[in-house]
């Protein structure tokens, strides 16, 4: 099934320009869509900037056949440290990468691009495209559900959206209706999302303006993909499709699935990943529970340290991926035979081993839906920007996965305490609930390989593209 996106036999050779925002996330989610446009024939030129060209090629996992990578000169902040100061990277992102992309254009090799595939946080793209008459398809990297919140973001009620000066008191009280997404945007058939999801977002003011243009780019582009699957979120997607003018492609779980029946290799030089797969091989079904929280955003040094004394109190099985402050953490852990600590893993193929029965996640897109495809529940943490929305998703919509979010105190720290409970209850209980998740995850995990199997809707929307680049080759 995972080499299902290659099974059709090539046909038209065309070239396809893709270009990610440059985050570890948009980065990974864009490669994984151009291995699936190579397995189908396209040869994609896929454009980063000198400092992710370097990190790519550093990286174990390899560009496929058909993918070649080209770089523009260093002229944002660097991906190291960039939370810092995040504002002021989406505004370097917005203003200094175009005319170095144009000049790399007009320098490509080989025949001209059929399109340009475009993370829609790199809204510029789609005024590249269509100075040249090449068309632009945009890649949403985010629930469909985010989209059509900010594609709607006029219909959100004036205190939310404004400054704030409108938001109901602490002596006010408001109707409960009112804080559901789908009160002011009737196309959201999930009453789930409330506007609280929302809230911390809307309120940086510096970010929500790029949000906005990244979604209103899509009104001059050719066609808009989303990295979920239909299933998923078949009722926003067919509303988005009926006000758009533009086709709406969900290509999801957008992971890299056509990667997993390779052999894995380790990082260059880095003999800590040699044992890891031996060590899940060791463990018995279902008994491990995977952590990772993210590249990007880290949680606090206090909240780092209560879950690693919750996991320790837990004695549940783990795999903890974490790049940074691992002497930390594992101090406060102690000597354990029951876990690794790890700065990195091939994660997709980590969570469809057999070991793995759990997942502690910030809930970020890519890793949501790898976990989906894996057919794995999660304890949803999430930290930042679309995580919270996300969380209420795989939480209360799609029931794959229990709440951490709401054990948070006044001062939002989980505490051990809950943590460790919660990790014994994903993991090892056998309560109603807990089992109707696990049961849910694997219904939905059946749902995510017939979507990419052949004749699935993945696959079909996959081949509608395909087909639309021949035709403008």
């Amino acid at each position: 099934m995972a080499a299902a996106a290659g099974d059709e036999p090539r046909g038209c050779c065309c070239h396809i320009v893709a270009v990610p925002f440059p985050g570890r996330g948009h980065v990974n989610a864009m490669m994984n869509l151009s291995r699936l446009l190579a397995a189908r024939g396209a040869a994609v030129s896929f454009v980063v900037t000198e400092e992710w060209l370097g990190l790519l090629r550093s990286s174990s996992s390899t560009p496929a056949d058909g993918v070649r990578l080209r770089a523009i000169p260093n002229v944002i902040p660097s991906e190291h440290g960039r939370a810092a100061d995040h504002s002021g990277f989406l505004d370097a992102v917005a203003t200094e990468m175009e005319a170095p992309f144009e000049r790399l254009l007009d320098g490509l090799e080989g025949a001209p691009p059929a399109a340009l595939v475009a993370d829609a946080y790199v809204p510029w793209v789609v005024g590249v495209g269509n100075r040249r008459g090449v068309p632009v398809w945009l890649l949403f990297p985010m629930a469909a559900t985010f989209f059509s919140a900010y594609y709607h973001f006029d219909r959100l009620p004036a205190w939310l959206t404004g400054d704030g000066e409108h938001a109901p008191g602490s002596g006010e009280t408001v109707d409960k209706s009112d804080q559901r997404l789908g009160h002011y945007i009737s196309s959201q058939a999930s009453n789930t999302i409330r506007l609280s999801d929302l809230e911390p977002l809307i309120h940086n003011k510096r970010a929500v303006k790029h949000i906005l243009p990244a979604i209103s780019g899509v009104r001059n582009a050719q066609c808009l993909l989303f990295t979920t699957m239909y299933e998923l979120e078949a009722s926003v997607i067919d509303s988005l499709q009926s006000v758009l003018s533009c086709p709406v492609y969900p290509i999801g779980p957008c992971v890299p699935y056509i990667t997993l029946e390779d052999h894995w290799t380790m990082t260059k030089g880095d003999t800590s990943q040699v044992d890891y797969f031996e060590w899940l091989d060791s463990q018995p079904v279902n008994s491990v529970l995977y952590v990772s929280l993210g590249s990007f955003v880290s949680v606090s040094a206090s909240q780092l340290d209560e879950i690693a004394l919750g996991l320790a109190a837990s004695e549940v099985r783990f795999l903890w991926i974490i790049r940074e402050q691992s002497p930390r953490v594992r101090e406060l852990i102690g000597d354990t035979d029951k876990g690794m600590i790890l700065p990195w893993c091939e994660q997709l193929k980590v969570l469809c081993h057999s070991s793995v029965g759990g997942f502690l996640t910030h809930c970020g897109m890519n890793s949501t839906l790898e976990a989906i495809f894996a057919g794995v529940p999660m304890l949803a943490l999430p930290l930042f920007f679309d995580q919270p929305l996300d969380g209420r998703l795989i939480v209360e919509e799609w029931k794959i996965g229990l709440n951490l979010w709401d054990c948070a105190s006044k001062d939002g720290l989980i505490g051990r305490e809950d943590i460790a409970l919660a990790a014994k209850r994903l993991m090892s209980s056998d309560e109603p609930e807990t089992k109707a998740v696990r049961r849910r995850a694997l219904e939905w995990k059946e749902a995510s390989r017939r979507a990419v199997d052949k004749g699935g809707s993945s696959y079909r929307n996959l081949s509608a593209l395909m087909e639309m680049a021949c035709a403008s080759a």
